[in-house]
């Protein structure tokens, strides 16, 4: 009888091993489309002569997705199946990056922002499906390290969006302010057609690519894994009840500034390198150092879940939060150099913060559980709202000063780690 079990055992993990090497990709197309935004609003701050309060709103809208449409992608993949999920994600997200050809045409920013929306809305739905799905393709004693390995692929696409990004967007020259005041109408008007055409091919290639996927997974012949029965009874008042629970009320207002704090840290990485006191880098050769800010957190991950076999996840938390204002407070009162990499060794301390966070704000919920989840994913709207608040603090003090946002973020995060997060019942 042992070796019959074994058998199917093998037999089962054999089937999972192609959809799971597939999944991957989807990862890997998320982090790198979510990275892209820290190219793309430095590149749309200049087109269209945006202050930073402006240039922000790109997160606004592309984060605004997680809170609107999570509910319903979730009720509508409970309805359909992961694999009709992934397939109207991919689809979705794919009609979003079209539409930038037409925002890049008429040079509407509004057009853009509408043209994110509705890609982060086709990234959001493919979430809702891939990560529960990867977590049940297989035993859930190895859920964890199943979601860790899809998720360092994650960060391998934010690790090179940015080179992609600098390639791509940054084509074009860019030319300075003070040139452009000695250019005539028609040729600045040439110049801004030009810039805002730059961002047709790379997005035409994501369509492409998210379209494909999508034809192949709906070709494929996954597993149908059934989604699991809840008890009725404990839907109803359901997210009183959860927030009851301190550590899980904590950990949702953690996930928020997490989210909004690093989200906003990168955004504003082109410019902060660009200022004359930094690094005064042209806009190409600083999004490429971009990529070390979420290379750092794709290391970090893999070092933090070695050191959390052997560390309280509490203490890791508290440490790297704490190391994180640290780096923030050296960057904001540095130049040069110094401000430089304080500012992108940021990344390495971030990677451990949103699943620590999520699995202590979950802990000992028991079957209100996926209710404590619920809310923790919508509470990644913190990268729609913190990002702009930033910008206007750039815009009225400086872009230098405006980064005392995060380090009250990261202040809140540490005494979640120390104190917040510990259980009251």
């Amino acid at each position: 009888m042992e070796n019959v079990a074994n058998t199917a055992a093998h037999t089962d993990q054999k089937q999972y091993q192609l959809p799971l090497a597939i999944l991957t990709s989807l990862f890997f197309m998320w982090g790198f489309i979510t990275c892209l935004n820290d190219i793309l609003i430095p590149h749309l701050k200049a087109v269209f002569e945006l202050s930073y309060f402006q240039a922000m709103t790109v997160n606004t809208a592309f984060f605004g997705a997680y809170a609107i449409v999570s509910y319903p992608a979730g009720a509508y993949v409970k309805k359909v199946g992961y694999q009709r999920g992934i397939v109207t994600g991919l689809t979705i997200a794919g009609v979003g990056c079209l539409m930038f050809y037409p925002a890049a045409s008429t040079q509407v920013f509004g057009l853009f922002l509408l043209s994110l929306f509705v890609l982060a809305a086709g990234i959001t739905v493919l979430q809702v499906s891939a990560n529960p799905y990867v977590t049940r393709l297989g035993p859930v004693r190895t859920a964890s390290s199943r979601l860790t390995l899809t998720q360092a692929f994650n960060s391998l696409g934010t690790t090179l969006a940015p080179f992609f990004g600098a390639a791509f967007i940054f084509s074009v020259a860019t030319v300075a302010s003070a040139e452009l005041a000695t250019m005539s109408a028609e040729s600045v008007e040439a110049y801004k057609a030009s810039q805002a055409a730059s961002v047709q091919l790379p997005y035409i290639i994501l369509a492409t690519a998210l379209f494909v996927l999508a034809i192949i997974f709906s070709r494929l012949n996954l597993p149908v894994i059934e989604e699991e029965q809840h008890d009725p009874e404990l839907a109803k008042g359901g997210f009183k009840a959860a927030l009851k629970h301190s550590h899980l009320l904590f950990g949702v207002i953690g996930i928020f500034v997490y989210v909004g704090g690093e989200v906003t840290i990168g955004s504003l990485l082109v410019n902060f390198f660009a200022e004359p006191s930094i690094a005064g880098l042209a806009e190409k050769e600083a999004s490429a150092l971009v990529s070390y800010y979420w290379g750092g957190a794709m290391v970090g991950r893999f070092v933090g879940a070695a050191v959390m076999t052997k560390v309280s996840p509490r203490a890791v938390l508290t440490f790297n939060a704490l190391a994180v204002v640290v780096l923030v407070l050296t960057a904001m009162n540095t130049s040069g150099s110094t401000a430089m990499w304080a500012i992108l060794a940021v990344g390495l301390f971030n990677s451990i913060m949103f699943p620590t966070i999520f699995s202590l704000a979950i802990e000992r919920l028991g079957p209100l559980a996926s209710v404590g989840s619920g809310l923790l994913c919508v509470a990644i709207f913190g990268g729609a709202v913190i990002p702009p608040i930033q910008g206007l603090i750039a815009d009225l003090h400086g872009i230098q000063f405006s980064f005392i946002l995060p380090v009250l973020c990261y202040i809140y995060i540490a005494w979640y780690g120390f104190s917040g997060s510990k259980l009251k019942d």
